[in-house]
């Protein structure tokens, strides 16, 4: 059992009832579940939401172009291995990939019920051709016949609603190994949480790990353990155990009219990369329906989510990957030019390595090619570098001011450690005027709720470089949240396109 007093245990140890049974989560692995946790899982032994998204995705796109081009083989006049017929094919593929997105096919909850996906699969397939049929009557242009087009909709459809019962299976077993759930922290004892937990254990929500309690009060009204669960901590030590377990879901039982108490937990949760709700259960407060989402039967008031959903982190990692890779394809005689010059310019290694905050306040080990001398370089970067510093290289001073230094950063985001684009990792000790970013910046760890990136909205907006006064940190974590509560792909893309135009300047950066 979890104790207030140890609030760093790792995961794999603690002992929680998994969707509300008695047995704990781990030990219950094995065969085809060992399998499915190596092929989707993480170092915590939680499956990746992205992996399995991008997975369904890619076997909705196999069968849409294999039972295009099946379909297209059956008619005596087209041939299926032309430019023309593999390109409309691909097309409408993509097309039906957007429409099943457009109808929330693609989230956990939704695979999770086969009967639900079969009636959206059918009517988004049924609207695609009947875009397709409608086009083909107003243009006169038909790349296949009524039959083929029939042909291929019956033959998707049944490919499609198959993999579901595939899919069920595995989310039906990752979940039963504890792999697949939302990790739960219920914040504010009383009453108001027995209610909660109550109400949960009654309706046998599999995919939801209650961990515990977290209540800032210590007398009579704060018991050690509330309906079996126990009491984890105080509200000073939820961030910490949240990133330590990898929590995914806070539910707050402070009634709403208790607004200071709520501001207060309010205030801890915002630097934490998890979705927030407040229970609405025991509210005499009624709001319009839409404005609740609802766990099981309780409806709920959604505060915050996380940053980017399941759908758009598979979207952004497909992005960091499929860009990231290109891209160091074009750098890479770049680089091996800077290797080489900084070999010929001082002894020590080429490559520089140093602990950075990244994801969830994780330390993640970045690459940068080395611009000091050896016996000078700053692995905490506890004095930033100056305009004319002692400590930098003559190809370190070039490759600095303009960026290149940073180029070995593309093999982080390869990895997954960093994005291409995001806040940009700061070194653990770095300081504006002698005081640490995090008791300069209110929140500062808040930036740490999406992957660091080699570049970001505050580099193109003219604060890279040094960061010596609380101004320019300030503005640098002002436009990094920006970025956060705005995160698109055209967002994304617009940066990764103004970034060399930034570098031009070289403003700041020495």
């Amino acid at each position: 059992m979890v104790t207030a007093q140890n609030t760093s245990v790792p995961p794999s140890d603690v002992m929680t009832p998994t969707a509300f049974g008695n047995q704990p989560v781990h030990g219950r692995r094995g065969g085809l579940g060992s399998v499915l946790s190596k092929l989707f899982c993480d170092k915590r032994s939680h499956a990746s939401r992205p992996k399995l998204l991008f997975t369904v995705t890619l076997i909705d796109t196999a069968v849409l172009v294999g039972a295009g081009l099946r379909a297209v083989a059956t008619s005596h006049t087209l041939d299926w291995t032309s430019v023309q017929v593999v390109t409309t094919v691909a097309l409408v593929a993509l097309a039906a990939i957007a429409t099943l997105h457009g109808n929330w096919c693609y989230t956990i909850r939704a695979l999770r019920s086969v009967s639900s996906q079969a009636e959206k699969i059918i009517k988004s397939l049924l609207s695609v051709f009947c875009l397709i049929a409608g086009g083909t009557f107003l243009t006169g242009v038909a790349f296949f016949t009524p039959q083929v087009a029939a042909f291929w909709l019956a033959l998707s459809a049944a490919g499609m609603v198959a993999s579901r019962f595939a899919v069920a299976a595995v989310l039906d077993r990752l979940t039963r190994a504890g792999s697949l759930v939302r990790r739960t922290i219920i914040i504010g004892g009383g009453p108001e949480a027995e209610t909660l937990i109550r109400t949960f254990e009654a309706e046998q929500l599999h995919h939801i790990e209650i961990l515990g309690v977290f209540d800032d009060r210590q007398d009579e009204r704060s018991a050690d353990t509330f309906c079996g669960y126990p009491k984890l901590g105080t509200f000073d030590q939820l961030a910490t155990f949240c990133r330590n377990v990898g929590a995914d879901l806070l539910v707050v039982t402070v009634p709403v009219a208790a607004e200071n108490r709520l501001l207060q937990i309010m205030s801890r949760l915002f630097a934490i990369p998890v979705d927030i709700r407040i229970s609405a259960q025991s509210s005499k407060l009624r709001l319009n329906a839409r404005a609740y989402t609802h766990i099981g039967s309780v409806p709920m008031l959604a505060v915050m989510d996380r940053p980017l959903t399941d759908w758009s982190r598979a979207v952004k990692n497909i992005e960091d990957r499929v860009i990231g890779a290109l891209m160091l394809l074009l750098a890479a005689p770049v680089m091996a030019l800077a290797a080489l010059a900084i070999r010929l310019d001082s002894r020590g290694p080429i490559l520089f390595k140093q602990k950075r905050f990244g994801f969830n306040n994780e330390l993640v080990e970045v690459y940068k090619f080395r611009s000091m001398y050896a016996d000078m370089t700053d692995a905490n970067a506890s004095k930033l570098a100056t305009r004319d510093d002692p400590r930098i290289t003559r190809v370190g001073r070039f490759l600095r001011r303009s960026s290149l230094d940073e180029l070995p950063q593309l093999f982080n985001v390869i990895l997954g450690e960093m994005s291409l684009v995001g806040p940009r990792p700061h070194a653990t000790q770095a300081k504006a005027e002698a005081d640490l970013y995090q008791s300069v910046v209110d929140g500062y760890f808040a930036r740490h709720r999406m992957k660091p990136g080699l570049t970001g909205w505050a580099q193109i907006k003219g604060w890279r470089g040094e960061t010596d006064t609380h101004e320019k940190i300030l503005k640098r974590v002002e436009h990094d949240l920006y970025y956060i509560d705005n995160w698109s792909v055209p967002f994304d893309l617009y940066i990764i396109a103004m970034t060399p135009l930034s570098l031009l300047t070289g403003k700041n950066a020495y």
